[in-house]
């Protein structure tokens, strides 16, 4: 989504500084209007060159696009902690430390923070406690920030993203598959049925998801807009949690969100007819 994101704006006119992590991924973005950066954002030391770059650059600074993120689900139990400090150093805490050291320039050119967020920080389904947690963190930093600097002509914008077809949605899964090859017996009879249900879900749903090129868009509305919204859905199932979530109440969205799970779990047989029933999920404490 980020490389999208830059050949969007870079389309559009912008000069585009390019965070990656790699020299290999640097010659593949590098075009017209795209000069790649190796930025670690975990890594203060590429975090202040990046501001170093910034600041001999004659141009304003338009806008920061926060757009960098791991995707790492397991149960809470599960998780080493090693993994939850993962996710948050790229998903919350490299965002911060790149945002403050740009926002000097920003506020001179009376500019813009775009952050990306997800549906996941407005819910938090089982097995993504760590990702939804520093997604709910970044926009509840999001939303301070926005009243922080909205005063000194800087605008805070979110993007809220639902299912994208990305590389990182596929490295998900991946991942997903390691962490629970490494849980405890005991960890799997609890949770096994629902990681796979849940890695099913997040494959069908990427799979049907919006483009990465018009995810971009939406982030090239949320850095090109006169009057940005505060906080831009991209796809149809984001403006729809978005807009359901909150009407729901916890045990409902409980509910809804555990019928789902079970469309993706394996059925067994039941009685002498022959009957099938999907298998409750653990999690919910159905009985």
């Amino acid at each position: 989504m980020g490389a999208s994101a830059a050949r969007e704006l870079a389309r559009r006119g912008f000069h585009v500084l390019a965070g990656v992590r790699r020299d290999r991924d640097a010659d593949a973005i590098r075009s017209t209007g795209i000069e790649p950066v190796i930025l670690d954002i975990t890594r203060s030391e590429q975090v202040e060159a990046l501001a170093a770059r910034v600041a001999d650059d004659p141009r304003a600074l338009h806008a920061l696009v926060n757009n960098a993120g791991v995707q790492v689900n397991a149960p809470v139990e599960a998780l080493p902690m090693t993994e939850w400090r993962r996710v948050f150093d790229v998903n919350l805490f490299g965002h911060i430390a790149v945002t403050q050291a740009l926002l000097p320039a920003l506020l001179r050119s009376k500019g813009r923070v775009i952050n990306i967020s997800s549906v996941g920080g407005k819910f938090a389904m089982a097995t993504y406690g760590a990702y939804a947690g520093a997604k709910f963190a970044l926009e509840a930093v999001s939303d301070s920030l926005r009243r922080e600097v909205a005063p000194l002509g800087v605008q805070v914008v979110v993007v809220e993203p639902g299912g994208v077809r990305t590389e990182m949605a596929a490295r998900g899964v991946e991942t997903a598959n390691r962490l629970a090859a490494r849980m405890t017996p005991e960890q799997d009879e609890r949770y096994g049925s629902l990681v796979r249900a849940n890695n099913e879900l997040m494959t069908s749903g990427t799979a049907s998801g919006l483009t990465a090129d018009a995810a971009a868009r939406v982030i090239a509305r949320a850095v090109t807009a006169r009057r940005p919204r505060t906080r831009y859905t991209a796809g149809r199932d984001a403006a729809l949690i978005v807009r359901l979530g909150p009407m729901l109440s916890d045990r409902t969205l409980d509910r809804v969100l555990a019928a789902n799970l079970r469309r993706h779990q394996p059925k067994r047989a039941v009685g002498r007819r022959g009957l099938h029933e999907r298998l409750r999920p653990q999690w919910c404490g159905q009985r």
